[in-house]
């Protein structure tokens, strides 16, 4: 089975499904990665100020945790950090439209609607929007991910709501999710913001003490057809 994740920015890969997908892969899927924003650049007063050169660098990072988990390719755009609502909907739709006709995907993992980014939110609109369910779809699974500091920072205030429905055990795997999320160390932070190491885990814990697995990652199935 072939799988596409489809993310606002680099790491989100790893926070939301990193688990899931390499054990996906290790039980013979194959995953491919779309990344529709730069990633750092609100972080600067103004866009046009952005170092260049740490760009570059978070994608070198991006392949690198691309490798841990195995994922076969990653394809990059270059949206505006938080300012995805400055772009016309309907070109990011077509973005990935034109991505998932070039992969075939099966199965697409991406953001929750309801996330507190913005551009969580609009890249969950557009994948729902490019996944219409029309008889020349590949796609037949689509999951909505958990990203921490953004999908419970909402406190339940943003609609839709996340709720979690689908859990896939990565007792296996959390290893090397949380490996994979030390080539990102300039997106981490330390214990107790929601992007540590200690917190990634604790996470995979809860979720496994609810499941009756020791780690496991937890999804909402937006459809499948079967």
């Amino acid at each position: 089975m072939t799988i596409l994740i489809v993310m606002a920015h680099p790491d989100d890969e790893i926070l939301g499904c990193g688990g899931t997908i390499s054990r996906l892969i290790s039980e013979g899927d194959e995953a491919f990665s779309l990344i529709m924003g730069e990633g750092i650049t609100s972080r600067y007063a103004k866009r046009e100020d952005a170092d260049r050169e740490q760009i570059k660098e978070l994608h070198k990072k991006n392949r690198q945790a691309a490798e841990i988990i195995g994922i076969s390719k990653t394809f990059w755009q270059d949206l505006p950090d938080n300012m995805f609502d400055t772009v016309p909907l309907l070109d990011i739709i077509k973005t990935i439209e034109v991505k998932i006709k070039e992969v075939n995907p099966e199965k697409i993992f991406t953001h929750h609607a309801g996330d507190l980014n913005i551009d969580h939110a609009i890249i969950s609109k557009a994948v729902l929007t490019a996944t219409r369910p029309q008889n020349n779809t590949p796609v037949k699974e689509l999951f909505t991910c958990e990203i921490p500091s953004s999908t419970e920072w909402t406190f339940e205030y943003f609609e839709p709501l996340w709720k979690h429905n689908v859990f896939f055990d990565i007792s296996q795997t959390l290893d090397k999710k949380i490996l994979a999320l030390q080539a990102y160390e300039s997106e981490m932070r330390p214990f107790p913001h929601p992007r540590s190491n200690e917190n990634i885990t604790n996470i995979a814990r809860r979720w496994g003490s609810i499941t009756g697995t020791f780690a496991a990652e937890a999804f909402q199935l937006i459809r499948a057809i079967r």
